[in-house]
């Protein structure tokens, strides 16, 4: 492990530890609430000894570095990354993040801790070494070992490549502003930045033929077309009211086959059909693409991320008390910040925000632990492949490497976790003047409200579906593009039409955009860039 301190901009390695399990003369691991990097690299090395022998972790050689709170608002600015290229969005950010720091209307975070190789862990200076302790075991240990072993991050994210990658872009951004102007560089990045959540594969892509396998391809259904050939067949075939197919509806067909359509990456789409985008603009797109990529298993795993996280610092903080390695001061301390990370507001509270991902997803973990070594009847009902198992370890690890929220929380919730939390769900009619209280935590209730909250967490549900449908680049070139509205759910107008100008930008000619019912498939409305106007 490397400990550095970075300050005023300079970063300096403080040095590189070998492995050791020295200890202060009292046998704890640290004192009081001062730290240098001595005990900080003493606490490390305990806590990593333990979260390998006893939770069988496996994690990235972590690199930890000191900042200081300005630096942490910094970090905030540009998506806490380590490189970042220069927009204006992260200065703006960075403004409204420290306006309400110094104003005392929100408080900083602990750490912050980066998917790369080594796996870099941001921890505040101002943090007393009891919260140095938990905050390591929560990101260097917890995070780490999820980032690693995730098969979202292992299939969307390469943790060795991201931090050159992001090198790369800083630089060849900074070029491009060199050469073609920062206002032209800044009207690419404000509109790929506007589509990002347009900009992603949700799901994996069958790699491409060859160049040659896909010759092998036409060469085949060339010989197969002239060993089936029979005049009488040269008709076009009719449809099914009767008529024939029209030239035109091949044609189309035709040319949705040829560009992949429809297509779900709006940002890939224009990257890489767009007539009137130079090169190096592309690259902008394709940069932005990448981040936005990169980031997407997060939004994905947060109660599982944040809750894998939570529940390894929870243990192996337990464990480090009962072996004697902390002191019953430090452990009150430790108790006090974890009590406050997994607060949950009731749902009548004016503080209620939402569920608290860190404490839903540590009482799940610590759910499915006891119901591996101590299950009710109930669980072995609900839970018959791990219930009385005895092996926790094994279970919690195979969960944190194979779910994404959605199904976790459709797999792994039990009814005497939706009883601790009086789960229910509201029935929400717009036709109605008042909501509906549809199912509760009981016998009839549990499976309802299992797959509606797990229904909350899938992105694909609750992010608008728009595709590119067709577009003719031999002809009037517009880009058609589709809304699938679900429960009748429209896109909101003021967003809809400036997202519509940032699409015009980047191709350069007219886009359409058509709202569908997801259900009967009738076009709801359609809007398109010439109706809107600069």
């Amino acid at each position: 492990m490397a400990i550095q301190t970075s300050k005023s901009g300079q970063t300096s390695k403080f040095g590189q530890t070998g492995k050791s399990s020295q200890t202060s003369q009292s046998g704890l691991l640290f004192s009081g609430s001062d730290w240098d990097f001595k005990t900080l690299s003493r606490a490390y090395e305990a806590i990593e000894a333990i979260a390998i022998e006893e939770l069988h972790l496996d994690i990235y050689p972590v690199q930890m570095e000191i900042i200081s709170s300005q630096q942490m608002l910094d970090a905030y600015s540009s998506v806490g990354m380590p490189l970042m290229y220069r927009h204006w969005s992260f200065g703006k950010h960075f403004l409204y993040q420290e306006l309400l720091y110094r104003k005392g209307g929100r408080g900083l975070a602990y750490e912050l801790v980066i998917n790369s190789n080594p796996c870099i862990v941001y921890l505040m200076e101002e943090n007393t070494m009891a919260l140095q302790a938990l905050v390591t075991a929560h990101a260097a240990l917890g995070h780490n070992h999820f980032f690693k072993n995730n098969h979202l991050f292992r299939q969307w994210t390469d943790a060795s490549a991201i931090l050159s990658y992001l090198d790369f872009a800083k630089g060849y951004i900074a070029r491009c502003e060199e050469r073609h102007g920062v206002a032209a560089v800044e009207a690419i990045l404000d509109a790929a930045h506007a589509l990002m959540e347009q900009g992603v594969f949700r799901y994996r892509r069958p790699p491409k033929l060859s160049s040659e396998r896909q010759r092998e391809g036409v060469r085949e259904r060339l010989e197969y077309e002239e060993r089936s050939y029979n005049d009488l067949w040269r008709t076009l075939p009719r449809s099914k009211d009767g008529t024939k197919a029209s030239g035109t509806d091949l044609g189309i067909a035709e040319r949705k086959k040829t560009l992949n359509l429809p297509e779900e990456n709006l940002l890939y789409f224009l990257e890489k059909n767009s007539l009137v985008l130079e090169p190096w603009q592309r690259e902008i797109i394709r940069i932005v693409r990448v981040v936005a990529q990169y980031f997407y298993p997060q939004r994905q795993t947060q109660v599982m991320n944040e809750g894998c996280a939570t529940f390894v610092h929870y243990t192996l903080m337990n464990m480090l008390f009962d072996r004697g390695l902390i002191s019953e001061g430090a452990m009150l301390e430790i108790l006090r910040n974890h009590s406050n990370v997994i607060f949950q507001p009731g749902f009548d509270d004016p503080r209620f925000s939402g569920i608290n991902p860190y404490a839903l997803g540590l009482d799940m973990m610590q759910d499915i632990q006891r119901i591996s070594t101590e299950p009710t009847a109930e669980d072995r009902d609900w839970f018959p492949d791990f219930a009385g198992n005895g092996n926790w370890r094994e279970t919690l690890l195979d969960a944190w490497a194979n779910h994404r929220d959605e199904s976790f929380i459709r797999q792994y919730l039990s009814p005497a976790l939706m009883r601790k939390w009086r789960f229910f769900i509201l029935a929400d009619a717009a036709s109605e003047p008042h909501y509906e209280v549809a199912s509760i935590h009981n016998e009839r209730g549990y499976e309802k409200i299992r797959a509606g909250l797990a229904q909350s967490y899938d992105i694909g549900a609750s992010r608008p579906d728009i595709q590119v449908v067709d577009v003719d680049l031999l002809g009037d070139r517009q880009l058609r593009l589709e809304h699938k509205v679900k429960n009748g759910i429209m896109l909101e107008e003021a967003s809809r039409d400036a997202a519509l100008r940032h699409i015009r930008t980047l191709w350069g000619y007219e886009v359409s955009l058509a709202a569908i019912d997801a259900q009967t498939g009738g076009t709801l409305n359609e809007r398109s860039t010439s109706q809107i106007g600069e």
